[in-house]
């Protein structure tokens, strides 16, 4: 099996992804790229811009993930940043964001993964979701595997740590009912996309593929 290509400007990432497809017996590669995103609040069309940025770098079949965090009472900006976590600063500056937040008591907030594969033909999106809470204080120590530094300040549903302060396998074994992209997708292309099959396709319009 040919290995998939993973285009990223985050290792931390990589290294995530990586550690799964290890386990399917599914070979990964790396390609470093630190994209420039387009100025709109959709994390769908900002993923399908980059996987289609990355094939034509790379002109193979390739994968990119973004991730959008939502925050319910985010003072005068409901759901903010959404897809805009990187323009906007905020996970760089996680002091500052609980700044802001240290007055509300609704600190319902999640995570919205978004991975897109681009063949050169069709596209094909995945969709992963993690609910939860903002912690009132960062916690955890620095671990390199760490998607963002919200990871700090992020308490999934049913569970008492941020996800920086969980080992490797409370994350994996997490009972907060999250859906990840990476599984699914690496599902799929093992069992399905590999084999020219479409039974998970959930929606297919002109070149377009989702799958949640």
């Amino acid at each position: 099996m040919k290995n998939i290509i993973y285009v990223t400007g985050n290792y931390g990432k990589y290294v995530s992804v990586k550690e799964y497809f290890e386990e399917k017996n599914m070979g990964i590669d790396f390609y470093e790229y630190d994209f420039e995103e387009i100025e709109v609040n959709d994390i769908e069309k900002i993923s399908r811009k980059k996987a289609l940025d990355a094939y034509n770098i790379l002109q193979t079949p390739c994968f990119v993930a973004d991730t959008g965090f939502y925050i319910d009472n985010y003072p005068n900006n409901p759901g903010y940043p959404g897809a805009f976590v990187k323009r906007s600063g905020i996970s760089s500056d996680v002091e500052g964001l609980l700044e802001t937040m240290k007055d509300e008591t609704n600190r319902t907030c999640k995570f919205i993964d978004c991975l897109t594969f681009y063949d050169g033909n069709d596209f094909y999106t995945f969709y992963g979701v993690s609910s939860g809470t903002l912690a009132y204080s960062k916690r955890g120590d620095s671990i390199k595997r760490a998607k963002s530094n919200l990871w700090y300040v992020f308490v999934p549903d049913n569970c008492d740590k941020t996800l920086a302060e969980m080992s490797d396998e409370e994350r994996k074994n997490r009972n907060d009912g999250h859906t990840s992209a990476t599984e699914l997708f690496a599902e799929w292309y093992k069992n399905t996309y590999l084999n020219k099959m479409w039974k998970n396709c959930h929606y297919h319009d002109n070149n377009k593929h989702i799958f949640i």
